[in-house]
């Protein structure tokens, strides 16, 4: 079992590790963290390790052939999300797969990677903030 502190890690299959790379560090916030390229690179943001598996990377290889991505998503909280799509606009990202969706918990939009994989940007709904809990006295 692995250490509770340790990064939490998604796999991404992509056919090109250097366009992804790219894509996540310059639009998304991600830093480099391993660049084996072509084969597999990592980029992190906060406390997660993205994995990003060209063909041929181990992780690729493992796969069965004609398995195609799923609806499985990273989910990447942003503060104002329409702030968020006039930066990626400007900066030449296209790839927004959705509208933007809004429900009781926030507002969201897919877009994706240049090897077809979903980000959803979240802009949680702002809870009204909670009274103080009330406190029992210390029992003598």
């Amino acid at each position: 079992m692995t250490v509770p502190d340790q990064l939490a890690s998604v796999r991404y299959l992509v056919d090109d590790v250097a366009a992804a790379v790219d894509f996540y560090t310059t639009h998304l916030g991600f830093a480099l963290n391993t660049d084996a390229a072509p084969a597999f690179a990592d980029v992190v943001r906060g406390p997660l390790r993205l994995l990003l598996s060209g063909p041929a990377s181990s992780g690729a290889r493992a796969t069965p052939q004609g398995t195609t991505a799923g609806r499985n998503r990273i989910h990447l909280l942003v503060d104002d999300l329409d702030a968020e799509i006039d930066r990626l606009r400007g900066a030449g990202v296209s790839s927004f797969s959705s509208d933007v969706v809004a429900g009781p918990g926030g507002r969201q939009i897919l877009l994706t990677d240049p090897a077809g994989n979903l980000i959803e940007l979240f802009e949680p709904a702002h809870a009204p903030v909670a009274p103080p809990r009330r406190t029992r006295p210390a029992q003598a």
